[in-house]
């Protein structure tokens, strides 16, 4: 059986469909039941990596170090892990995460034309005994030669393996295939992929992922996450055990967690609505969707204008504070 390695993003990409408002309760039962349910790397920051708490970012209801604490007090199996922006987040970030809150993997994530800005991050990393994953955010923008020779400068920072995100869902099954096998002829690690679920092609990227070379995925319970959300971890245990891979995923302790702590806490149901359905239209970053809807109802504009306009400008993500300038202009052309 193919082994297939699951990384759980609930807690840090799924931050952003509550307002990054998880608290150390939510955090330690979710670990706790990630742990024992056979998940092998257990994602936890702010949504937009470790230092993201921020006005510009959204600030959490409860510190990083706070929760990256209690989750390693209840992890046994799996390797605590963070996801670091580079410019948000630094190396004295994750020294401090790595020594003082059992922090034992980083993703450092850029965007995908931007790897070499990786290369301290991951060097820092690999200097401290960690787990180090080069992760390509906006896979949509490049081209999968281009998005290849990225992922080879990782490689050559020490990396353990690229991560290919599609931060917008923006994707087809296709483009995956095609980008998947590129990178995987291009680089000697392991590949993984990141899906978000705006166009309702999460799972169907993430399978065509894994049928390219792909041996690394993403998922969050309940699916979630950003904009539409992402590949729903629950569904995945069991889609992947239908298909005979080998995850090691406990399909009954994934569904109860879901249900018994995820589920209580959402905010609003992980739907594609209008909103999300057009952040994967345009190949808009999915973190900037309540961004933009608060940015919506402050100048009395349609989201969906606001998100066609931003993907005419190709924002990428950092670019939050810019959302309010384009609400502005397009308010005065009405």
């Amino acid at each position: 059986m193919k082994k297939i390695h699951v990384v759980d993003t609930t807690l840090r990409d799924g931050s952003h469909a509550i307002g990054h408002s998880f608290s150390v309760e939510d955090v330690t039962k979710i670990a706790q039941g990630l742990d024992a349910s056979g998940v092998e790397l257990i994602e936890i920051s702010h949504g937009d990596g470790i230092n993201g708490s921020s006005y510009n970012y959204g600030f959490m209801k409860s510190s990083e170090m706070e929760l990256l604490k209690a989750a390693s007090k209840v992890i046994r199996n799996a390797k605590l892990t963070v996801l670091l922006l580079p410019g948000i987040g630094t190396v004295e970030d994750l020294k401090y995460v790595h020594e003082h809150c059992g922090v034992t993997a980083v993703r450092v994530a850029t965007h995908v034309s931007e790897a070499d800005i990786s290369k301290q991050h991951i060097e820092a990393a690999k200097e401290l005994g960690m787990t180090a994953v080069g992760f390509l955010m906006l896979a949509h923008m490049s081209t999968p030669s281009e998005i290849a020779e990225q992922a080879k400068l990782m490689e050559s920072y020490g990396a353990d393996y690229i991560n290919i995100a599609d931060s917008a869902g923006h994707l087809l099954p296709e483009n995956v295939s095609e980008i998947i096998k590129t990178v995987c002829s291009a680089v000697s690690i392991p590949v993984g992929f990141h899906a978000h679920n705006n166009l309702a092609l999460a799972m169907g990227n993430t399978l065509a992922a894994i049928e390219a070379g792909a041996t690394y995925v993403d998922g969050t319970l309940c699916g979630l996450g950003a904009g539409a959300g992402n590949t729903q971890l629950e569904v995945l245990a069991g889609v992947l055990d239908l298909k005979g891979l080998d995850s090691g995923l406990d399909f009954y302790g994934l569904m109860d967690v879901a249900k018994d702590v995820v589920t209580p806490i959402m905010k609003r149901p992980q739907i594609i609505d209008e909103d999300s359905l057009m952040v994967g239209y345009a190949g808009v970053y999915s973190s900037f969707f309540l961004h933009v809807k608060r940015a919506a109802e402050k100048f009395q504009l349609e989201s969906r204008d606001i998100l066609v306009e931003l993907g005419k400008r190709k924002m990428v993500g950092g670019q939050e504070d810019m959302i309010i300038d384009v609400a502005y202009q397009l308010s005065q052309k009405k």
